[in-house]
């Protein structure tokens, strides 16, 4: 079982790539129960291959989640997973000081 340490840096290393970066952010843009991969592909102009590497990339260090639903698969974002990075993130900051 990875520590937090290494989940937030597996989390971050998916993060890395602009590319990922861009299909989170139209993920987190989508509709609540999902976001279909055509939409994606279509809004990002990616090639499929390319795509479906980076969602599994975003999908295995937990912060998206697939659901199959008939043809399509729709992808939305795993909230907790994005709370819990971006708390760990500011957990330490400014210990007894009032900086942010």
């Amino acid at each position: 079982m990875p520590t937090k340490l290494e989940r937030h840096a597996e989390q971050l290393a998916a993060l890395g790539s602009a590319v990922r970066l861009s299909i989170l952010r139209r993920i987190v843009q989508g509709a609540e129960d999902g976001t279909a991969v055509g939409e994606l592909q279509a809004k990002l102009d990616i090639p499929w291959s390319t795509l479906s590497h980076h969602l599994e990339r975003l999908a295995s260090s937990g912060l998206i989640k697939a659901r199959p639903a008939g043809k399509f698969i729709f992808y939305r974002a795993e909230y907790s997973a994005l709370r819990s990075l971006t708390d760990y993130l500011w957990e330490d900051c400014c210990k007894g000081g009032s900086c942010c």
